[in-house]
């Protein structure tokens, strides 16, 4: 089997400007923070987005690295709207696509099964369509001849996911409450990438939870990076919680751009390693 270790950095190198790319988690649970953060380092630009957002979604369009996003929601959960995305879209420097959440899973499961479409219920009578007028609808073949409307397929050319386990060969593990839709992200991708809180031998995987719990196998991934609190600052149970003062730092600093840049300054302006020193930091000086 392949070895596909390798580090965040490396990673975000084979993006390319322009690129769909989906990332996994939801909200402000599970985020692969680390290669976000990764991306924000690196010269790719003009990205067409899918996610259940959270702050993956706003400190990118921070940054300017998005063109367009697709989304169910954009919320940090315990805050309700990200201010950075709700900002950007003020400023009208973003297309979206705001979909039910129904309707991106749709999406999903047909760019997974490689279908032009997947009919579903979620969306209509609502006003999703008016406000997406390139949705179409089709009509059952059998005797219900019900109307559905055909959620289009969202096909990624790469995928983001952090999981808590995962071994050398792209096979990976969630040991928290909920898979989100992490395995559907790598499907309907052309190329997957995984981090995870720690790298085990494959032996391993299966003494810390059960087969259903290896969420990914390495036919859906590429390369697998070790980041140790990569989610942070969302929460990537049980490893850890999200990190709620961090949170509403990370919200106030959308305050004005001299907040903003003070943000960036202290946290995003080094490499991984130099975040996470910075994290605990301004927890040490917090306490």
């Amino acid at each position: 089997m392949r070895d596909k270790l390798t580090t965040p950095d490396e990673i975000a190198g084979r993006l390319r400007s322009g690129m769909t790319i989906g990332i996994g988690g939801w909200g402000s649970r599970r985020k692969p923070m680390a290669l976000v953060r990764a991306i924000l380092r690196s010269d790719v630009r003009d990205l067409t987005l899918v996610s259940y957002g959270g702050p993956d979604v706003g400190l990118l369009a921070a940054a300017g690295k998005l063109r367009k996003v697709v989304f169910g929601f954009v919320s940090l959960d315990s805050i309700p709207l990200d201010p950075h995305f709700r900002a950007a879209r003020q400023r009208g420097e973003l297309d979206v696509a705001e979909y039910d959440e129904g309707m991106v899973l749709a999406g999903l499961r047909a760019a997974a099964a490689r279908l032009p479409f997947h009919p579903t219920r979620a969306g209509l009578g609502s006003d999703v369509p008016a406000l997406n007028p390139d949705l179409r609808t089709v009509r059952s073949p059998y005797d219900d001849g019900e109307e559905l409307l055909a959620m289009p397929a969202l096909r990624l050319d790469a995928a983001l996911v952090h999981l808590n386990r995962a071994d050398r060969h792209g096979n990976a593990q969630y040991l928290g409450p909920d898979p989100y839709f992490d395995d559907l992200m790598c499907a309907a991708a052309d190329h997957g990438y995984v981090s995870c809180e720690r790298v085990v031998p494959t032996e391993e995987l299966l003494r810390a939870g059960p087969v259903q719990s290896v969420l990914l196998n390495r036919t859906h991934t590429d390369a697998v990076a070790e980041t140790p609190r990569g989610a942070h600052f969302t929460g990537c149970a049980p490893d850890y919680d999200r990190d709620e003062a961090f949170q509403r730092r990370y919200a106030a600093s959308a305050a004005d751009p001299a907040s903003w840049e003070a943000f960036r300054a202290e946290f995003l302006s080094g490499d991984e390693q130099a975040y996470q020193a910075a994290v605990d930091a301004a927890r040490e000086v917090a306490e």
